[in-house]
């Protein structure tokens, strides 16, 4: 049997998630977060064979979750079920180390099949998304040139985080968060944090209602 992870921001949505993949027998949720680095800690307590993740988390967000996950297991299995499903957003969960990627607007199946094709190895990603996405290709990416770190950060500064903010989440220092949105701001061409949220919000990065 397998041992999974559930991480959202919503108990309602992890009970429903946790029923529905437990139906069949196959699998067991052994730990639950609602947060990313509640996330991080029930996946060194229980090491699950899959991490399942919402990228909307209160603090650091999913992104960085997949991040300090990979960093500490590379072979370490996530797949992303999240609202936000823009092709941007969607590669660069790839890139960090997503096996998959399954909108929540899809069918419930659809999440319990992608949860077993990476159980068994295989990259999924549910209907609506491109196959293409799964390719090394970053063309049409207005993100493409920031590193891991640096669009992290752009989400959380899209969010309306105030730098102190964003400096606590990431466990940076204010310099350290000050220069890289110098970087962001010079590579996206963006002058203010209200041009970061539009250009997020044109992206689907963030919800019309995260701010």
């Amino acid at each position: 049997m397998s041992r999974l992870l559930l991480v959202d921001d919503h108990p309602v949505v992890r009970a429903g998630c946790q029923r529905l993949l437990e139906m069949g027998g196959e699998h067991a949720v052994v730990a639950q977060a609602g947060d990313a680095d509640g996330a991080l800690a029930m996946w060194r307590r229980h090491r699950p064979d899959l991490v399942v993740t919402d990228l909307s988390l209160p603090g650091c967000g999913g992104l960085e979750l997949l991040r300090r996950v990979r960093e500490r297991d590379v072979d370490a299995r996530v797949l992303v079920f999240s609202m936000l499903d823009s092709e941007p957003l969607v590669r660069r969960a790839l890139a960090l180390g997503a096996r998959g990627y399954v909108p929540k607007s899809a069918d419930p199946a659809c999440l319990v099949d992608a949860v077993t094709a990476v159980l068994q190895g295989r990259r999924v990603l549910g209907p609506g998304l491109s196959p293409r996405l799964l390719g090394d290709g970053s063309a049409g990416d207005p993100f493409a040139g920031l590193t891991p770190r640096e669009f992290e950060l752009f989400g959380l500064l899209a969010r309306g985080l105030a730098p102190a903010d964003c400096a606590q989440a990431l466990h940076l220092s204010a310099k350290t968060v000050s220069n890289l949105q110098s970087q962001i701001r010079d590579k996206l061409g963006l002058d203010t944090s209200a041009a970061m949220a539009h250009l997020a919000l044109r992206h689907g990065l963030i919800a019309s209602d995260a701010r």
